[in-house]
């Protein structure tokens, strides 16, 4: 179970929510105004995490590439991007 703390209790133990994240494994969830806004986790989770969303994207853009679709001209492509 993530520890949760608003964010001066978050500003005064940065410290020591970023060491048992480190050592510990230990996640906390940085709350504002009520609402969780932000985490402090480990690297191996933020590893973890961006491993994750690239294997989500390279399926997005296999399911994408599988489309039929038809070429862009150059000129057009040039066109759009003010070149």
């Amino acid at each position: 179970m993530a520890q949760r703390l608003n964010s001066s209790e978050a500003r005064a133990s940065f410290a020591d929510a970023v060491n048992r994240a480190c050592f510990g494994g230990e996640r906390t969830i940085i709350r504002r105004h009520g609402k969780d806004v932000a985490a402090v986790v480990s690297i191996q989770d933020f590893k973890t995490l961006e491993g994750l969303e690239d294997r989500l994207d390279l399926q997005e853009a296999r399911a994408i590439m599988k489309r039929p679709s038809r070429p862009i001209p150059w000129e057009k492509v040039k066109a759009d991007l003010n070149l």
